[in-house]
């Protein structure tokens, strides 16, 4: 079977249009180079990005940071949380008021054990808790959560956060 290429102003594609893929590799990239690599003019990949924009497919954009070299008094958590689904809404009416916490910093519903993962940030644990105990697992609907603190970040969005060492091979010693 042979793929069609869909319209752009089709947000339905089998694929992700090469130009996203591009922008979330790097999104400083500018309009001209990114013509160059699809073989497109330049005022025609700013049409395109603009498109996006105005649709909602592009829906920000961000720096990933190595908050390691940072010196931020913060910490992440991942939340786990077991809801009731609403009768009219599903999950979607209890994880948008979930969402709409200043402390969430992401949210999907996914699949297993649990309904909703969170991503959250306080400036240390015990805000961390203070959040899930105190307005977190309190929301009609939440049954349980389950919390995890990250301890180390390797990889952020696609982006490696430690140095390649130059010397890759390992040392023997005798």
């Amino acid at each position: 079977m042979r793929w069609k290429r869909l319209p752009f102003a089709c947000l339905n594609e089998v694929f992700m249009d090469e130009l996203l893929k591009l922008l979330q590799g790097n999104a400083l990239e500018s309009h001209a180079n990114l013509g160059k690599l699809l073989n497109k003019p330049a005022a025609d990949v700013s049409k395109e990005i603009a498109a996006y924009e105005k649709t909602g497919v592009i829906r920000g954009y961000q720096a990933v940071l190595d908050e390691d070299k940072l010196d931020l008094d913060r910490v992440t958590a991942v939340i786990e949380v077991k809801v009731t689904p609403q009768r009219e809404g599903g999950f979607n009416n209890i994880a948008t008021r979930i969402s709409k916490f200043p402390e969430v910093k992401s949210a999907y519903l996914m699949s297993g054990g649990y309904d909703l993962l969170l991503f959250v940030e306080g400036r240390n644990l015990r805000e961390v808790a203070t959040f899930v105990s105190e307005h977190l697992s309190p929301l009609e609907g939440v049954l349980s959560t389950s919390t995890h603190f990250m301890l180390k970040t390797y990889k952020r969005l696609g982006v490696l956060m430690q140095q390649d060492s130059k010397n890759e091979r390992l040392s023997v010693a005798p």
